[in-house]
């Protein structure tokens, strides 16, 4: 059963129901004082709240989409990570994306892709790093339809927070859905979008760096991504036709690809992001000592000591809710100085740090995302 099917829930609600109504049809006859009957109303106790704290957790779970299954929970995630060396498979493969199967758009099941557009489960191999990761592609409807055949469209990388799902992106964020209607009320051009975890080497949270001796992750989201996408999809190849978009740890590695590969990304959304390289024991000992990686991963060190990169930058927060809030306003400041990078801003009156707050900043992000990136 898996940990985020609706069974699971069901039996935990059922299984907390059934100890809640044993707890008061048993109580009286555990009144008594004897060590029996005071181990068994310690033992119900137990079992009822460890019930209902496993009802509240898998609902969270299946609300935010912190864990995809049992083995990314505790950490025993073995089916992803880095690849020493994919050569071999590359070639048989013939190229460093691979389609392993294909899903309606919600809400549009039966749909033709000329009319739904398309979801497709991807494989992806890093020629450079040999990073092996899954991701979703959305093809939009245009994408299909016969008078756009020899059209390029934009596209834009979707992150995760940590550790978040892929998955989380497309059932519960609704990227995908949001993107054919913007496109189909004409706020927002088509774009293909690539969505996927940040986390390429689970359960390690790589933060989007280079680490010495260890997965090169910015390498791989600034080159080796691209060039897989590219070689597979009518993507656009010019600069401006790339932006990237995340929330949490997706929103901090969003701005720095696009700070630090402007070439590359002509545009970042930021969702609730932070601006420093945290180092916890999720990551591990990101840098080795190496001073000059760990200020080039800072965006603060950035905009202070590098040239003000030619991207735009959106960053979103709440004033009510989210602890970044005086960070971004600073940021916000920061980059304003620079008079070259381009910054813009949601700010909500009150939202936390979850889905539902970025539910609500998606649709207007993804149509400021759309305005600033080219289909050439």
């Amino acid at each position: 059963m898996g940990l985020t099917s609706n069974k699971l829930l069901v039996l935990a609600v059922v299984c907390a129901v059934v100890l809640f109504g044993a707890t008061v049809w048993l109580w009286p006859r555990l009144a008594r004082r004897t060590w029996r009957a005071v181990g068994g109303r310690v033992g119900l106790l137990l079992a009822t709240q460890f019930a209902l704290f496993a009802c509240v957790g898998v609902a969270a779970n299946q609300a935010f989409g912190f864990y995809g299954s049992w083995a990314d929970l505790f950490g025993q995630e073995t089916d992803q990570g880095v690849v020493v060396n994919h050569s071999t498979e590359l070639a048989a493969g013939g190229g460093p994306l691979q389609v392993v199967s294909t899903a309606s758009v919600r809400g549009t099941s039966g749909a033709p892709p000329q009319q739904a557009g398309q979801i497709q489960k991807v494989d992806i191999v890093g020629r450079r790093t040999h990073i092996a990761t899954p991701a979703y592609v959305y093809l939009p409807p245009e994408y299909f339809q016969p008078r756009f055949r020899t059209r390029t469209f934009p596209a834009a990388v979707v992150l995760t927070g940590y550790p978040g799902t892929s998955e989380a992106l497309v059932s519960k964020l609704h990227y995908p859905g949001t993107a054919r209607e913007l496109a189909k009320d004409g706020r927002a051009q088509p774009m293909i979008l690539v969505m996927m975890r940040p986390t390429v080497a689970p359960p390690r949270d790589t933060e989007c760096v280079d680490v010495p001796g260890g997965p090169r992750t910015e390498t791989f989201f600034a080159q080796d991504l691209p060039d897989a996408v590219l070689a597979h999809y009518r993507v656009g190849k010019r600069p401006g036709s790339w932006g990237v978009i995340g929330d949490s740890t997706g929103g901090y590695c969003a701005l720095k690809l696009a700070m630090r590969h402007p070439g590359v990304y002509s545009a970042a959304v930021g969702l609730s992001p932070y601006y420093t390289t945290p180092l916890d024991p999720t990551t591990g000992d990101l840098f080795h000592g190496n001073r000059s990686l760990r200020d080039h991963n800072d965006l603060w060190w950035l905009l202070q000591h590098e040239p003000a990169p030619n991207t735009s930058l959106l960053v979103t927060s709440s004033r009510v809710g989210e602890q970044d809030y005086a960070q971004t306003q600073r940021f916000i400041q920061r980059v304003q100085a620079t008079n070259r990078t381009r910054i813009s801003s949601i700010i909500l009156d009150s939202g936390g740090h979850n889905f539902n707050t970025w539910r609500r900043e998606i649709p207007a992000a993804l149509q400021w995302l759309s305005g600033r990136l080219s289909d050439r």
